[in-house]
């Protein structure tokens, strides 16, 4: 038992001294966004890696952790109400009953049809909000500015590192609940359904059931990083939480390290996000977009060359050893 959660306990570790080694606002700020990137990423690999639901509309639930908290804790008159750590737990209640309203009619898809479904879902839920004044719309929204830091109000002006270890105590969350995913029932419900829903269904399984099981869990974490983001950033708007951009890149992060794997995504987000940051830094200022052409061949590169992603690599890798 101990030996199967030591490489969890090296990583994070490994993980945790990054901060005090890093001097640079610059790179915290990148070392933070990399977390949130995992965290989602993480979130998306419950539905889409062990469940085998491809979705390209998690902007939405990300968005919804986002906008709950802040829109919470505007309004100073709810008192503890108000808090950014009850937001997040709102939100990911929202984002959870929002993913049941929205699998119902997608799940009855399958493959690309349910992906494109995801998609327009995804383009949707911007749109509305964009429209909807209420929420701030276009124009998005501020998240009030409190003092002194505390934990309580989540907010740390005098330094980064304190985000960091919030967003890495999620993601090591996201993690146990992913491991316990794997080895429970459930998880193996999930993989019978990635692998053939039909010869699950036949075998008594209830596919609708863990599907939207399945999606709630996904919604749920990835509304955390939602929260983490708005708390982080102190300004929320639909082309920065909603994008149609977010929800792919957190479903490439976890197909190039590797779906339907503990470790894919945390890979996946530790080669892809400084990727995107390099190419974006050495020629995106040549306003051809050679920085994503440049990103988006290393991609099909690496999936050409290995369709499981870096943990199929590093497994064929270390058979042949």
């Amino acid at each position: 038992m101990i030996r199967a959660y030591l490489p969890i306990v090296v990583v994070i570790g490994l993980i945790a001294l990054l901060p005090p080694l890093v001097t640079s606002n610059t790179l915290n700020n990148f070392l933070v966004f990399t977390l949130i990137v995992t965290l989602a990423a993480q979130g998306w690999n419950i539905l889409g890696g062990y469940g085998g639901q491809y979705s390209f509309g998690h902007a939405a639930f990300f968005g919804t952790g986002a906008y709950t908290s802040t829109l919470l804790f505007q309004q100073d008159w709810l008192g503890v109400w108000a808090s950014p750590w009850v937001g997040m737990a709102l939100g990911a209640l929202l984002a959870a009953l929002l993913s049941q309203i929205i699998g119902y009619p997608v799940f009855r898809l399958r493959g690309h049809y349910f992906a494109i479904a995801t998609i327009a879902v995804g383009e949707i839920v911007q749109t509305i909000v964009i429209n909807w004044d209420a929420v701030g719309g276009a124009r998005g929204l501020f998240v009030p500015i409190k003092r002194p830091d505390s934990l309580a109000n989540f907010q740390f002006h005098e330094g980064k590192q304190t985000y960091y270890y919030i967003a890495l105590a999620l993601l090591v969350l996201a993690i146990g609940v992913s491991r316990g995913i794997v080895r429970s029932r459930t998880g193996f419900y999930f993989r019978a359904i990635r692998e053939d829903q039909d010869a699950a269904a036949a075998l008594g399984i209830p596919v609708a059931r863990y599907k939207q099981r399945a999606m709630a869990i996904s919604a749920a974490l990835t509304a955390l990083g939602g929260t983490f983001y708005a708390q982080y950033v102190f300004f929320i708007d639909p082309e920065s939480v909603l994008p149609l951009s977010l929800s792919i890149l957190v479903c490439l992060v976890a197909v190039l390290g590797g779906v339907g794997t503990l470790w894919g995504p945390i890979l996946g987000a530790a080669i892809l996000v400084p990727l995107g940051e390099v190419t974006r830094v050495q020629l995106g200022g040549t306003g051809k977009a050679l920085d994503l052409v440049i990103y988006g061949l290393l991609i099909m590169i690496v999936s050409v060359v290995q369709p499981g992603g870096i943990m199929a690599l590093l497994q064929r890798g270390s058979r042949r050893s």
